[in-house]
């Protein structure tokens, strides 16, 4: 009740409402993913490179060696291999996963819902990890009973029938096959979406003037999908860079090193000769193709944004 002096006075604080702006929300609820990005990608790749400049081998205490592991590195036969190997491996993967599935995508833009099907199948193996895919293509190489000799004897190729993983003149191939096979469904709904988003009047247009499928594809599809083409180029690119599972479960950069990319190099280095400081020098290389690849893109992307 009042008092005679004025009205009761409630015994509750105030609450006082702030609305936060946009900048303020905006970083409010990115600082929970920026702490995470910073423990487990900014904190590890600082340490890579800290390590690099070190000379660690097992349990003993870790000594400064400067530029001496990259120096190393370029004088080891067995890395310039890795360089090779990678090489090889990104070029031919991407090209290769990139062409079939570009060129699946253009055949199933003429009949898109007939080929619904189709473009879910092939997607379905991108989503298979690397290492469920490996096993199921050891399964299709193995020498013995596999199921690539036994389609070559039951054609009566049996002369050609060898042990593709164990021959060195062959398992980069094959291991290179087994991949692509892993990553063309990526670039079909790439430059599928990409060929969707082109006008309908354009097609419309050529039917009418009595274009063929083929000329419909030569001259309107082919060259109005690259921007689809090119994002699938650059996330295969970048996926071959950094591909170790499936080579580890396959051949284990085997035979006699002939399918040890620079991302497999590291791992014998570090965690088989436990030669840290070594390893963390092969992946700082390694971070550097990364961004050699990745950032005129991004860069050129932004630009385009603006």
């Amino acid at each position: 009740m009042g008092g005679p002096d004025g009205p009761p006075k409630s015994s509750l604080p105030i609450k006082v409402k702030k609305q936060l702006s946009d900048t303020q929300a905006a970083w409010f609820l990115l600082t929970p993913l920026l702490i995470f990005f910073a423990i487990s990608v900014v904190y590890p790749v600082i340490e890579t490179i800290r390590l690099s400049f070190y000379d660690i081998r097992g349990l003993a205490p870790e000594k400064f060696f400067g530029w001496g592991n990259y120096l190393k590195l370029f004088s080891d036969p067995n890395f310039l291999t890795s360089l090779k190997v990678t090489f090889i491996w990104a070029i031919s993967a991407t090209f290769f996963s990139v062409t079939i599935g570009w060129g699946l995508a253009m055949m199933c833009s003429l009949s898109p819902r007939k080929t619904l099907v189709f473009r879910v199948m092939i997607f379905a193996a991108y989503g298979v990890s690397e290492a469920v895919s490996g096993f199921m293509w050891l399964g299709i190489y193995r020498p013995d009973y596999g199921l690539l000799n036994g389609i070559l004897e039951g054609v009566g190729l049996s002369g050609l029938t060898q042990p593709w993983l164990g021959n060195p003149s062959t398992a980069l191939g094959a291991v290179i096959v087994a991949y692509v096979w892993t990553q063309v469904g990526l670039p079909l709904m790439t430059c599928f979406a990409s060929i969707q988003s082109i006008p309908k009047n354009l097609f419309e247009a050529a039917y009418i003037d009595g274009a063929k499928p083929a000329s419909v594809m030569r001259y309107i599809i082919a060259p109005l999908s690259l921007p689809g083409v090119r994002v699938a180029i650059f996330i295969n690119l970048l996926n071959s860079l950094k591909a170790f599972d499936l080579i580890f479960i396959l051949t284990g950069g085997g035979p006699v090193r002939s399918t040890e990319t620079v991302g497999f190099f590291m791992y014998r280095e570090s965690m088989l000769n436990f030669k840290l400081g070594y390893g963390a020098a092969s992946t700082v290389i390694l971070l550097i193709a990364v961004l050699i690849v990745s950032i005129p893109l991004i860069m050129k992307r932004t630009g385009d944004a603006k």
